[in-house]
């Protein structure tokens, strides 16, 4: 049921993000927005949804962080991997335990998981990080994913 999911995403209105949100939006999924100040006008601010404009990128990380119980890593560029090394260092430091999903379409993450595994190998990463995440190569498998996501206790 589309009611019963929600997005928390940057804000924009265009590219995939802007996508995912006007569909989640259109399916009637609550959509959250948040974009830093500055990106108003490069990004297109979304503003069929609730959004916060924020003045940094800290900030916003940190609201759309707290907003989301759950974590879907969408193929993309520096920010994202900024974001995501930054999310997979809190789990490793055990700050959160929410659920992590890569969608490595046409496997755009496995050099990512490779890159991960050999910090494993040379031992600056714990042999357990790579598994806190799950990767699906699909996109209608992402809910499943999360759905079947160990209950937090």
């Amino acid at each position: 049921d589309a009611a019963d999911v929600g997005l928390v995403y940057g804000g924009g209105g265009i590219g995939l993000m802007g996508a995912a949100a006007k569909a989640c939006h259109a399916a009637g999924g609550r959509v959250f927005g948040v974009m830093p100040n500055f990106l108003s006008r490069r990004e297109v601010l979304y503003d069929e949804v609730e959004t916060v404009v924020v003045q940094s990128m800290h900030e916003r990380k940190t609201l759309m962080y707290d907003a989301a119980d759950s974590y879907v890593v969408m193929p993309g560029g520096i920010g994202t991997l900024e974001e995501i090394v930054e999310l997979l260092s809190w789990r490793r430091l055990e700050l959160h335990a929410k659920p992590i999903v890569f969608v490595n379409l046409k496997g755009f993450w496995t050099p990512f998981f490779d890159l991960i595994a050999h910090t494993v190998v040379e031992r600056f990463t714990p042999d357990w990080v790579p598994t806190v995440w799950r990767s699906v190569d699909r996109v209608e498998d992402i809910l499943p994913a999360l759905q079947s996501w160990p209950k937090a206790a």
